[in-house]
């Protein structure tokens, strides 16, 4: 579907879009890729990663501008909606910033992808957006709904919406990974709480997920990867056996555990071979064939966290990934 096709991706210069480009400039070869940001320093760097590729292009904008949105989206058939604030501390102490990006900027997106006759968008969500415990995720629920009834404003035959949802991205900046790297010289770790877990998915599976969420969503599905999970202190073990552990707290707003699907969702959540689907509970699209295709529906008391998972990440499993991927954690 995305052979040949003009594709834009908004927060493109963040850790994602430093993924999806590269692997879907190489499978799909599309015909223009665009990377929607707005710092400028982030798009020059990046645009030395791909010299003179007449495919990909670069727009200095933001989300919060609908205007520059629109001019952006002149000739656009897909859409990835990766910009966000995202940063868990940084949200609760600029809560008006963090609100004008996520809420607002995703009705702006919503309102122009429409106007602009834009075929297809996935919207990148997270798992503290099932049962918000912070600001960041109660904006990213939000926006997720936003963007299921964006369904409903686009009409029949108009531009289809869905969400991907997934947790910790390995080796993203910011993330832990990365961070227990920075510091096991220095002989020490921080650790929130020693119970602490959390799902571990790579950038590529993330990428392979909104791939998997244009080819088959119909519109309001929310898409969530079946990913292992990790202690946090199999993770400091792993990375730094020998360093000491300084046990900080949970930081405000911080989870235990990750979940990407509530009991909530329950009732309207589907299994599949790769990926779960949570089919959206308005106008009754969470019974239509054409959703639900060839997916089991879950049971009634069913929870989709890091602690409860039935799937997890090994130390020697952990410590491959490291090695093969050393040279962009440093």
């Amino acid at each position: 579907m995305l052979t040949n096709a003009s594709i834009l991706i908004t927060g493109g210069t963040g850790s994602f879009g430093h993924a999806f480009v590269p692997l879907t400039l190489k499978k799909y070869d599309p015909k223009r890729l665009v990377i929607f940001s707005r710092d400028e320093m982030k798009q020059w760097e990046m645009a030395k990663l791909y010299g003179d590729d007449p495919r990909v292009r670069f727009f200095i904008g933001d989300v919060r501008d609908k205007e520059r949105l629109a001019r952006a989206l002149n000739g656009i058939e897909f859409v990835v909606h990766a910009a966000a604030t995202k940063i868990v501390p940084t949200a609760e102490y600029n809560p008006f910033e963090c609100v004008k990006t996520n809420i607002n900027g995703a009705m702006n997106l919503i309102d122009t992808c429409i106007d602009a006759g834009v075929k297809r968008v996935v919207a990148l969500s997270t798992d503290k957006a099932s049962s918000p415990a912070n600001l960041y995720g109660a904006t990213k629920l939000a926006s997720d709904k936003l963007f299921i009834a964006g369904n409903s404003y686009a009409g029949t035959d108009g531009t289809r919406f869905a969400v991907v949802r997934y947790g910790n991205v390995m080796g993203s900046r910011g993330s832990v990974i990365p961070f227990f790297i920075s510091l096991r010289e220095k002989g020490a770790l921080p650790i929130t709480d020693t119970r602490m877990t959390r799902f571990m998915i790579t950038r590529e599976q993330g990428v392979e997920l909104v791939w998997t969420a244009i080819d088959d969503m119909v519109g309001g599905e929310i898409y969530v990867k079946k990913i292992p999970s990790m202690g946090i202190m199999d993770i400091a073990d792993t990375i730094a056996p020998n360093a000491s552990r300084d046990i900080i707290g949970v930081r405000p707003g911080e989870k235990l555990h990750e979940q990407m699907i509530g009991f909530e969702d329950a009732p309207y959540t589907y299994e599949y071979e790769s990926h779960y689907k949570i089919l959206p509970a308005i106008n009754n699209w969470s019974k239509d064939p054409a959703r639900i295709g060839d997916g089991q529906k879950v049971s009634p008391d069913f929870i989709y966290s890091s602690d409860q998972n039935t799937e997890w990440m090994s130390p020697a499993e952990l410590a491959e990934w490291i090695e093969l991927n050393r040279q962009h954690l440093q």
